[in-house]
């Protein structure tokens, strides 16, 4: 399977470094970016060719990976629109909907449109994709052997929920991040330095997830596991309650799901 990028930022680094450590060659990888810095990086920490601009050797592929930021979309496929023949396209490009980007290739539907995560970046993502009609069982494995490089695949059946993909998965790690630094900081206001907080409040998160991972029990099953009747957890959570936690997790989520289907609107207009 020959696969080309457009776009050579960080999640397409992710990616062909998974693909890599999967065992695809660097004669299958090509890459097209514009800027010559990143393309020497890609170059010399790959080995992969590297393109200042769209040409007819990165059109000659089985894959066409669309890693580019969504604003930079229209302008980043219009070089080959009308030029794809069999290709599989696949966008890992958030908010953007599988009927724009088709318009802007001249009508082409053999798209993906998938979700990754920043954890990608070290393996351990969570994609979600959603095919076109169009795009048969070969085409579907392949894409998700693209982005299973990067960690856990799963397929939706209706583009209409990537946007709440968006907003569990897509902008969760930022939720995780903003409540690890809200426990850091507490456990320094408790008399711990910032490093040993941290440590704490990472490796507690880490184990817990591994632990859900791995578990057949419920998320509320796992809880009340370490949940005594006036412990010092149910404390917490009863603390978290009468401050709305729960309550303020859903309304941020329903927030970024908005947010998404918005910016898909507003990128999909002509």
């Amino acid at each position: 399977m020959r696969i080309s990028f457009v776009g050579g930022g960080n999640m397409a680094v992710a990616l062909i470094g998974g693909l890599r450590r999967q065992g695809f060659s660097t004669a299958a990888i090509q890459v097209v970016e514009p800027v010559a810095e990143a393309r020497e990086r890609l170059t010399e920490e790959f080995g992969v060719r590297c393109a200042a601009s769209v040409d007819a050797a990165a059109l000659a592929c089985d894959v066409l990976v669309l890693a580019v930021k969504p604003q930079q979309m229209k302008e980043a496929v219009a070089p080959f629109a009308g030029k794809l023949a069999a290709q599989l396209v696949v966008s890992i490009a958030a908010g953007l909907r599988m009927a724009d980007i088709a318009r802007w290739l001249g009508g082409y539907r053999r798209l993906v449109r998938t979700m990754p995560n920043t954890p990608a970046l070290i393996g351990a993502g969570i994609t979600a994709l959603c095919a076109d009609p169009g795009v048969d069982a070969e085409g579907r494995a392949a894409a998700e052997k693209v982005l299973h490089a990067v960690g856990a695949t799963l397929w939706i059946d209706d583009e209409a929920q990537m946007d709440a993909v968006t907003a569990v998965s897509g902008s969760g790690p930022g939720y995780v991040f903003y409540f690890l630094e809200a426990m850091e900081t507490a456990g320094i206001g408790l008399g711990f330095d910032a490093a040993t907080a941290r440590r704490l409040a990472v490796e507690t998160f880490v184990g817990a997830a591994r632990l859900a991972s791995q578990s057949e029990e419920s998320l509320a099953t796992l809880r009340s596991r370490v949940t005594s009747r006036g412990g010092t957890t149910e404390a917490a959570l009863l603390a978290f309650d009468a401050a709305g936690v729960a309550a303020g997790i859903a309304r941020g989520m329903q927030a970024a799901q908005a947010s998404g289907r918005e910016m898909g609107d507003l990128l999909g207009q002509d």
